[in-house]
């Protein structure tokens, strides 16, 4: 079965039987464990972290491709990551190497660059930007790598309130979590980093390269609040 196929959307699926439903809890869900088992190593003490779900699957007509997105917390910052760019339960695709689109997504966000009252819906704007990528990646195969960016044009911020000064992102490997060799295949895991505009239309008119800008910046950690290093 090819990526395409297996990702692909089912406009008119039938909602589950209840039996299908049950078979559906059912799966084994070794992808999954596989990137549960990555970030528990970083965080051990969180066996239970903030997560966001769907509640009609991408394969049933849903709108989000991604079956969840998990948010980890320290002091400093919150920290996603994506469960469906892969193969979170058995494998289905035919390449025995790589997992589904071979990725999943990850973004730090400083905690004090948002504001505490509007916390909760500053967590679901970050999902809903890491489901809209994902969304392209589902309807076209295009894949997003390290070293690559995301610059759409826009002015506006990246966050709730379109406030902040960072209008699109640079993608690099986590340093945190390295790639994983899961029962599917390999899994890599591409962080999403907040940038200026500025600073990306640099990188698109090739004044500086990603792994330049990422430097210059020295975090890998979004923060809101921060000025253009250029």
């Amino acid at each position: 079965m090819g990526l395409l196929d297996k990702f692909k959307k089912k406009q008119e699926a039938p909602a589950p039987e209840d039996d299908e439903m049950v078979e559906f809890e059912k799966q084994e869900m070794t992808g999954w464990d596989a990137v549960t088992e990555a970030f528990e190593k970083l965080y051990p003490e969180q066996k239970d972290p903030k997560h966001y779900g769907v509640l009609i699957p991408w394969e049933l007509g849903g709108n989000d491709p991604l079956t969840g997105i998990s948010i980890y917390e320290t002091d400093e910052y919150y920290h996603f990551v994506t469960y469906g760019l892969s193969e979170i339960y058995g494998k289905e695709t035919d390449d025995p190497e790589i997992s589904g689109y071979g990725m999943e997504f990850t973004f730090k966000l400083k905690r004090s660059s948002i504001d505490k009252a509007d916390e909760e819906a500053e967590l679901r704007c970050v999902c809903r930007t890491l489901q809209k990528v994902a969304r392209i990646t589902f309807e076209s195969g295009e894949l997003f790598r390290a070293n690559e960016y995301i610059y759409t044009g826009q002015t506006v911020g990246i966050d709730r309130h379109q406030k902040s000064g960072l209008t699109g992102f640079i993608l690099v490997a986590d340093p945190s979590v390295d790639s994983i060799d899961t029962p599917n295949g390999k899994v890599d895991f591409v962080e999403f980093i907040g940038c200026t505009d500025i600073e990306l239309i640099a990188v698109r008119d090739k004044h500086m390269t990603v792994p330049e800008l990422y430097s210059a910046i020295g975090s890998d950690i979004t923060d809101y609040k921060r000025k253009s290093v250029l």
